[in-house]
């Protein structure tokens, strides 16, 4: 079981699943109105953790990194939408939350959200209900109406019941802690789109010129010398006869082949550019009231 004191250490650090899953950051602790014990936590959920969901405490255990919880982070990020600045929680808030996770509730008494079922008269636990706590406050009393919480972002309790935590107060030393959210903005890798290569056979008209030879018949004459006069006196006198010559030509001729020519591939490259963000964040101020006056002795 987590005690007032531990829970304090809480806030800021990290809520985890059993698997060692980061949930989120710890916002809030509530504790409960009759026991004073930490009964709920908070945890940022959501973009740049802009949610608080509320997780009950019951079986978490303090661990290096903060806190270990027996919820996955889907579960604890769909529980029921509660203001968390209200500080406090109604009857029916605190019945819904049990519903959701599943934990038996009973008006009649806050234990019933830890397994050994016993009372706590709040002996140890940092806060004295039955003293003063808060200038100007009085005595807190407790009607078992609800949970109080502390943030860990002012100090005492305010008029609203909020329980405020801080590493100043009246108990520490004379100096107080302020702070401030700031803004972690990261990116992560989504899916934007897909391409494709795909082949397909188009038909498309050639034309190319190729040059062809052919032979051409003439008729050539030569003069009866002594060279060739053996040839032509060789045959009769007169005499019919015919001479043929076969005549040749050339003719364009088709094949195809298929070549490769080049090899594609889809490539991806990275490039950068500059994405504007806006959110807002919270931050402490601390300013002085002085209500002392010169007093004439």
């Amino acid at each position: 079981m987590i005690t007032e004191q531990q829970a304090r250490e809480l806030i800021g650090r990290d809520l985890t699943t059993q698997d060692g899953e980061k949930i989120g950051r710890i916002g809030q602790i509530f504790l409960d109105d009759e026991t004073g014990r930490p009964e709920w936590v908070t945890v940022h959920t959501g973009l740049f953790g802009t949610n608080e969901s509320f997780v009950p405490l019951a079986d978490g255990q303090m661990s290096d990194a903060g806190c270990t919880v027996p919820y996955d982070k889907a579960r604890i990020k769909d529980a029921p939408n509660i203001d968390v600045d209200a500080g406090h929680l109604s009857r029916d808030e605190e019945a819904q939350l049990y519903e959701y996770y599943g934990l038996s509730y009973s008006q009649s008494s806050s234990d019933s959200l830890y397994a050994d079922g016993n009372s706590s008269d709040n002996s140890g636990m940092g806060w004295d209900q039955s003293s003063t706590a808060g200038a100007g406050l009085g005595t807190q009393g407790y009607a078992g109406t609800g949970t109080e919480s502390y943030s860990g972002t002012g100090t005492g309790f305010s008029d609203s019941g909020t329980v405020g935590h801080d590493t100043s107060g009246p108990t520490t030393d004379d100096a107080m802690t302020r702070s401030e959210e700031r803004l972690n903005v990261g990116t992560e890798q989504v899916e934007t789109g897909r391409a494709r290569l795909r082949k397909y056979i188009v038909t498309e008209n050639v034309t190319t010129t190729v040059p062809v030879s052919r032979e051409e018949v003439r008729i050539e004459r030569e003069p009866i010398t002594d060279a060739n006069m053996g040839d032509a006196m060789s045959g009769p006198d007169l005499s019919e006869e015919e001479h043929e010559v076969v005549l040749h030509a050339e003719r364009p001729t088709i094949d195809k082949d298929v070549t490769p020519v080049e090899r594609v591939r889809l490539a991806t490259e990275t490039t950068t550019d500059q994405e504007t963000v806006s959110e807002s964040v919270r931050k402490e101020q601390i300013e002085m009231s002085d209500d002392s006056s010169n007093r004439n002795s």
